[in-house]
């Protein structure tokens, strides 16, 4: 019997461990290739490289990317474990709702569209089908559009208005895509009210109910033109929401045939107030029109509305008119008269405005002041018996003049 020393059996014992080892590796099944070549054997090897695992597109630090491509986030096996996506826009930081599909394979946005000029961040953690978590860090850019479209929006936002008030949009820039732009702006009202919306050409959109407001109503306007496309080329730039609130009703009838005008307040007989319309040659427009705007002192140019004299100078040139509420786009105002003093209730001299009689400078005890002071931004003043035609439904806010049905083809949505 040979002596093993110490020495040799310590050299055995450790050459029965590598010829263990080795017979470990040469029997060993189910080795995959990992990520850059690693071997995993029995999960102990090198995991895939995340971008094999966690797919991801658009690809990160993709530029311009056009908003109908898809953001979507996959793994071929195993399940997503999160996905957090941040849009970065104007110098804000968004999260981006979004879900993972029941199979935890995909991960999807609630809104498809992306939004331009925005730069997006996509984290996404996912377990392979062996347990094995990756993580993925992308970004990518979106396309900056050349040109962009806004609307003018009016009435302005916490005004208290009359119950005429019509919601018009005034846009900077011809709309092809009128119904795109449509979906995009809600106008909605408290206690709730029918309210359509009605084009004029491709450059104007106004919103009204059937009746004139009732008083206290609260109506809330929500633009989502961001990034609609209103024509080849021209998307919207505005997000916001605004509101106003309809004051008490009055509304005023002017009689031009009798030189009068009634004043209502929530129905109620206020003043019959003298006054003067157009005369013979400058009749006043008929119908419903809607005061727009009001200026304590305005000049007045008959040049600038097409009453011209022979050497080009206006008609008329007053520097100093009083008491002004604009009630026409192309012109026609309800305003103080101190220079007719003795038309007023009996003969119309106008160049087609209602005057009332008032002072230099204004005067508050005035039948012009007296009536300005009672006035608000949104209020109706009708017009009739006056021998001219019914005040276009586009000229200024003189929507009320078309019927229901009329204005609700004018609805880009079919």
């Amino acid at each position: 019997m040979r002596h093993v020393t110490g020495r040799a059996r310590r050299a055995r014992v450790a050459l029965a461990a590598v010829l263990t080892w080795a017979g470990l590796l040469a029997g060993a099944t189910g080795c995959t290739t990992g990520g850059e070549g690693g071997i995993d054997i029995g999960g102990l090897g090198k995991p895939p490289a995340p971008e094999n695992v966690i797919r991801i597109s658009p690809d990160d630090n993709t530029k311009g990317v056009r908003p109908e491509e898809k953001l979507r986030v996959r793994v071929p096996d195993g399940r997503l474990e999160s996905v957090r996506v941040v849009r970065s826009q104007d110098a804000q930081e968004t999260p981006v709702p979004g879900h993972v599909s029941d199979d935890g394979l995909s991960w999807e946005p609630d809104d498809h569209k992306l939004a331009l000029a925005a730069k997006y961040t996509v984290d996404a953690v996912a377990l392979d089908s062996r347990g094995r978590r990756s993580a993925r860090h992308t970004t990518f850019t979106t396309y900056v559009p050349d040109e962009r479209f806004i609307g003018y929006v009016s009435p302005e936002n916490r005004s208290t208005v009359g119950t005429g008030m019509i919601v018009s949009l005034e846009f900077n820039r011809e709309i092809e895509h009128r119904a795109a732009v449509e979906r995009a702006v809600h106008v909605t009202a408290e206690p709730p009210v029918e309210i359509r919306p009605h084009w004029f050409g491709n450059g104007r959109l106004d919103f009204r109910p059937e009746e004139y407001w009732r008083p206290g109503t609260r109506v809330t306007v929500s633009l989502r033109l961001r990034d609609v496309e209103g024509a080849p080329g021209v998307y919207g730039l505005q997000y916001k929401t605004f509101s106003f609130t309809i004051g008490r009703s009055q509304v005023s009838l002017v009689d031009a045939a009798r030189h009068t005008m009634d004043v209502r307040r929530d129905g109620a007989l206020l003043a019959t107030v003298p006054i003067t319309a157009g005369a013979p040659k400058t009749t006043t427009y008929n119908g419903k029109m809607v005061v727009t705007e009001m200026l304590e002192v305005t000049r007045m140019n008959g040049a600038t509305v097409g009453f011209k004299k022979k050497n080009g100078k206006g008609e008329y040139d007053i520097p100093d008119v009083p008491h002004a509420m604009r009630l026409t786009e192309s012109g026609t105002f309800l305003h103080g008269n101190y220079w007719a003093s003795d038309a007023f209730g009996r003969v119309n001299v106008s160049h087609g405005c209602v005057g009332l009689r008032d002072v230099k400078g204004g005067g508050a005890d005035t039948p012009a002041g007296w009536f300005f002071d009672r006035s608000l931004v949104g209020d109706v003043v009708e017009v009739v018996h006056s021998n001219d035609k019914t005040v276009a439904p586009d000229n200024g806010l003189g929507g009320w003049n078309m019927g229901w049905n009329e204005w609700k083809t004018g609805s880009a949505l079919k």
